[in-house]
């Protein structure tokens, strides 16, 4: 069996390999010979490549190291079309990620190659990262280390109509409750904070249980004083905070967002921050990656933001490699994957 491991400088093709070794060595398996290929995220951003999004490299180097290859374990490269029908050999593509958005799925289930996808492989990083962001903005800890960098012993920041804000009987809002959604909820509990979540997919049950309460969007915006975002991206959630969502949060509320930046409207928060209507903004993810020279949020003192660090630990990169080696052993086994995003590939043999 040929393999390609199309890694990067995060999940990299080594890590990739190892993870592949492990698991065949498990089984008593015979060892596939495996090509390794580096692609250059994150040193350099993703975006669309040949109809599919967030993919890193090109279709030529893909298709250059995969044909000939039964299998490919990757996180960003294009599976494209072209690279499909320049691949006939390929019969399985395991994706290291959240959801398969380096590859055309309709090209791939029309070639009879299954993909597969890693739900959750970050959630324990997002989840923590999230929380960082909350304290962060509500503590005003980034401005504060910066003054004091710059020389500056804010003193003045302990006065009462500068303090931050508890976690602690705070009404905190989750938009979106899956795998991370749940995990940030678990963990503001833990700090005795209110917690509403809104998510069409959520049973009030589930929610119940897990001891936060089920709301309409419009509610949670208009009683939370943080509004933490952790849904996915997709049309119907396109700008889901909204102008005229964004007007309905407590004046001084606090908006996270560590998600995707398509699921926030970025025109109205610039005026919304230097008006107090929004007390502080903490982004992860952004409209434009990376934002441009006069990217208007830029310099504002009640914004937190990072270059799109929340899945970025090590723990992450590891276990996204054992997903992707674990789907290749049941291939090479020959059982069905466990979490295969095209179904209509019905029998995935080796």
């Amino acid at each position: 069996m040929r393999v390609l491991a199309a890694g990067d400088h995060f999940v990299s093709p080594d890590l990739m390999a190892t993870a592949l070794e492990e698991e065949v060595r498990a089984d008593h398996l015979p060892p596939p010979e495996t090509t390794r290929l580096r692609l250059p995220w994150p040193v350099e951003p993703f975006g669309p490549v040949g109809g599919v999004e967030e993919a890193s490299g090109t279709e030529e180097e893909v298709i250059e190291q995969l044909r000939g290859a039964e299998v490919c374990m990757t996180q960003m490269a294009p599976v494209t079309a072209t690279v499909l029908e320049d691949c006939p050999d390929l019969r399985l593509v395991s994706v290291c990620r959240g959801g398969p958005v380096n590859v055309d799925l309709k090209a791939a289930t029309r070639a009879g190659v299954a993909v597969t996808y890693a739900p959750g492989r970050n959630a324990t990083a997002a989840a923590e990262y999230a929380i960082a962001m909350i304290l962060a903005a509500l503590r005003r800890v980034p401005g504060a280390d910066a003054e004091l960098h710059a020389g500056r012993w804010r003193g003045d920041y302990y006065a009462y109509d500068q303090a931050g804000v508890e976690l602690r009987g705070t009404t905190v809002g989750l938009v979106g409750y899956g795998a991370i959604g749940r995990m940030v909820a678990r963990i503001l509990r833990a700090f005795d904070a209110d917690v509403l979540v809104s998510d069409p997919y959520t049973e009030a049950s589930t929610a119940a249980e897990d001891g936060v309460r089920l709301v309409e969007l419009e509610e949670l915006l208009s009683r939370c004083t943080v509004v933490s975002l952790h849904a996915r991206l997709t049309e119907q959630t396109r700008n889901l905070i909204s102008a005229q969502r964004l007007a309905l949060l407590p004046r001084g509320a606090v908006l996270v967002n560590t998600a995707r930046g398509g699921l926030l409207d970025h025109e109205p928060l610039p005026e919304a921050l230097r008006s107090g209507r929004l007390g502080a903004l903490a982004l992860d993810v952004h409209d434009v990656e990376p934002p441009p020279d006069d990217w208007p949020l830029r310099g504002l003192p009640n914004v937190v933001t990072t270059p799109h660090l929340a899945g970025a630990t090590r723990q992450t990169a590891e276990r996204a490699a054992r997903i992707v080696a674990a789907e290749v052993g049941r291939y090479q086994r020959g059982e069905q994957p466990r979490h295969l995003a095209n179904p209509e590939v019905r029998e995935v043999r080796a």
